[in-house]
């Protein structure tokens, strides 16, 4: 205490130089930005600069001086016409008549106040004189802080709710003030002297009350509201217990030492350690924490839960993967379970046939779930009911709906089970999430049910939407399945369509030296041919890029043309040698493609001719046929597609294939067409000088944009028509 005692005076000037500096900027806000049509407008700007002029004089005055005792009674005094015009302010001016004779009472005891201490200033060399004016002093300033506190209860509780907003921030301000100055008083009436430690105190009590003042006196923050976050107190309340504790072994250990002797230090030692160990045990338990949280959420806040924070935890949980590697459905379950603190959950799923089984456990590896964890009557009233199950509830027998009935019987048995959210989306039961019982005690109640209802329905969201795409992945892969399956099936027909053809000229050609020989060539190629369809079987849907090597288009198309030997006409008209840098099988494939639907576009007999020349940087590879030719609107909308063909049986993969194939070899195909006339498929691939030139500009730098018809690499499928 000696060292607090030394330092009084110099914590005396600084509070009272922050309470005069407080005081004098709340007085400059109010006369700025203030409310003009407040009636306690002059009042407030009346009683901060008393204020002001009381720290003043506080600091610049010696202790105990006469100016400042009556700058204090200035103080009190415009303190009291405060409240009388709050009075107004709440409309309610007119009815004060029963309260005016205590405003005058306060007024008049104040008065005499000043008086008491004119005397004891002048009543040097009389100590009985001096006290006695001190304690008559002290008396009358504990009846102003009595009567200003009852009357602003009064002026508080009888106020509307829609006054109690105008009045507010200024009662508060008013109350903790006076509440200060009647603690400050009673202590010096009691101690016979001034408390050193509240005394210098008291400046910065009274800028505290300016500040509070000035935020009521505007009209947009006069509706502010005091709404700590629960974290916020929930760790005030940790504080206050902690306080508490500091405080009970403080006047424990003192009143030990009362005993004296041997005996008080021994119980003083004793006391200490258990308080101590007490404190290790008892202070970092995660129970009393949860007491903690749980008392403030029922007695300090309207509502359970912040659902702010609730939600935003409950994003966490979901969005982001714990460090274990939990999966999703392990982590739906966390973000459930968090809100009711939980320490464990589980999450049935309805399978085929509508029972529940269990699709994730989250802490709760102890409990022993059936492989059927429920049959269908369950899930079915809850899916109409969409209610939560207290378990406790049913196990008392209390009747939900006719669910009693329904709850599996090791749920019942399981003394750990809380609670059954059930999922919703659209209507539709997507699973049930099963709570373990929380450690602190406590009944589910409408906000629970609530709040569990609508995370309930979020999380069947993301569910059914894990669902979804689950099947999405499904069907993609029957769909890659199918796919390949199409288009084996394609060249199975056309080997098959060959092969018949050969049929049919055998039975007219078949003594025909020459045309035997075209048959054993026709065998050999369809025996090659289905070979290779085994080898490329298992690279379809791959998604694997063939190697590129240079090869002679004219070798190609004279190869191709080899193949069709004895099936249809198809020969060479304009060739030239171009070489280009492709992947030669996946090339074969796509004009293998491309004859065949010439040919079939084709009467029997009418040739096929393949052209082969090099235009700028690419070689080109043409198939011409004089066939029954495409309409525009089909090139458009369906040449390309997938099983859409304009032959009869067709499967529509040939064209679609062979631009896949050209696709990945960086090339192009173009089409010209006219029905009734023929068709013309252009293949376009890149000829090595023209690889290497866009490789050496990918290597220095981002390539120009290639302009005309010339380009390398390219992937897009042109299709141009020609007009009449």
């Amino acid at each position: 205490m000696p060292i607090v005692t030394d330092l009084a005076p110099m914590i005396a000037l600084v509070c009272y130089l922050i309470g005069g500096i407080a005081a004098a900027g709340a007085g400059v806000w109010i006369a700025r930005a203030g409310d003009d049509h407040r009636p306690d407008r002059e009042a407030v700007l009346i009683a901060l600069g008393a204020i002001v002029i009381w720290c003043s004089l506080s600091i610049a005055a010696q202790p105990g001086s006469i100016l400042i005792a009556i700058a204090e009674v200035a103080r009190n005094l415009a303190l009291l016409a405060v409240i009388f015009q709050l009075f107004a302010a709440d409309g309610r001016d007119e009815s004060l008549k029963p309260t005016r004779p205590v405003i005058v009472t306060l007024v008049l005891v104040q008065l005499f106040q000043l008086l008491v201490i004119l005397i004891e200033t002048q009543a040097v060399g009389y100590p009985q004189v001096i006290q006695l004016a001190h304690e008559i002093s002290e008396l009358f300033s504990m009846m102003i802080a009595i009567g200003a506190l009852v009357l602003l209860h009064n002026l508080y509780a009888g106020a509307a709710t829609a006054s109690r907003r105008i009045i507010l921030w200024s009662g508060i301000g008013l109350g903790a003030f006076f509440a200060y100055d009647l603690n400050l008083h009673t202590l010096a009436y009691l101690g016979e002297t001034n408390p050193v430690v509240l005394g210098s105190l008291h400046g910065i009590v009274a800028g505290v009350m300016a500040v509070m003042m000035a935020v009521g006196a505007n009209s947009s923050s006069a509706g502010l509201e005091f709404r700590p976050s629960r974290a916020v107190t929930f760790q005030t309340l940790s504080l206050l217990v902690i306080g508490s504790y500091l405080i009970v072994m403080v006047l424990v250990t003192r009143s030990l030492a009362l005993l004296g002797g041997d005996v008080g230090r021994a119980s003083q030692i004793a006391f200490l350690v258990f308080a101590i160990a007490a404190a290790i045990i008892w202070l970092p338990s995660q129970r009393i924490r949860r007491s903690l949280r749980v008392m403030a959420a029922k007695h300090l806040f309207q509502h359970r839960y912040d659902y702010r924070e609730e939600w935003l935890r409950f994003t966490r949980t979901i969005g982001h993967a714990s460090s274990s590697g939990s999966s999703f459905k392990e982590r739906a379950v966390k973000a459930i379970a968090d809100i009711t603190e939980s320490p464990a959950g589980l999450l049935l799923m309805p399978n085929e046939e509508a029972q529940l089984e269990l699709n994730a456990r989250w802490n709760w590896a102890t409990l022993d779930v059936p492989a059927i964890a429920s049959d269908f009557k369950l899930p079915s009233t809850l899916e109409q009911n969409n209610h939560i199950l207290a378990l406790d509830e049913a196990r008392s027998g209390v009747e939900y709906f006719g669910e009693l009935e329904q709850i599996p019987a090791w749920l019942i048995e399981a003394e750990d089970a809380w609670a059954l959210v059930p999922l919703l989306h659209f209507d539709r039961l997507v699973g049930v999430i099963v709570l373990a019982r929380p450690r602190i005690e406590r009944k589910l109640d409408w906000e629970d049910f609530d709040l569990l209802r609508v995370v309930g329905q979020q999380l069947a969201s993301y569910l059914a939407e894990q669902a979804g795409q689950q099947a999405l992945m499904d069907a993609s892969r029957f769909d890659e399945f199918n796919r390949r399956m199409a288009f084996v099936m394609h060249d199975i027909k056309n080997i098959a369509s060959q092969l018949s053809l050969l049929s049919r000229n055998a039975q007219k050609h078949a003594d025909n030296p020459d045309f035997r020989a075209d048959m054993l060539v026709t065998l050999r190629n369809s025996s090659d041919k289905l070979n290779a369809l085994l080898d490329r079987l298992g690279r379809y849907g791959a998604g694997q890029s063939q190697a590129a090597h240079e090869f002679d288009l004219r070798d190609l198309a004279a190869k191709v043309c080899e193949r069709f030997k004895g099936v249809h006409p198809v020969s060479l008209a304009r060739t030239e040698r171009v070489t280009v840098l492709a992947n030669a099988e996946a090339a074969e494939q796509a004009i293998l493609h491309l004859v065949q639907n010439a040919v079939d576009a084709s009467e029997p007999g009418e040739p096929v001719t393949i052209n082969t020349h090099r235009e700028g940087p690419s070689g080109m590879l043409e198939v011409v046929d004089s066939g029954t030719g495409m309409s525009p609107e089909f090139m458009r909308t369906g040449l390309f597609k997938p099983f859409v063909s304009s032959k009869q049986g067709g499967f529509g993969i040939g064209a679609f294939e062979a631009r896949e194939l050209v696709k990945a070899m960086g090339g192009r195909l173009t089409v010209e067409s006219r029905e009734n006339i023929g068709t013309r498929f252009s293949v376009s691939l890149p000829v090595p000088e023209a690889v290497r030139i866009a490789d050496a500009r990918v290597a220095g730098g981002p390539p120009k944009r290639a302009s005309g018809n010339s380009t390398t690499k390219q992937s897009t499928i042109e299709e141009s028509e020609e007009v009449a």
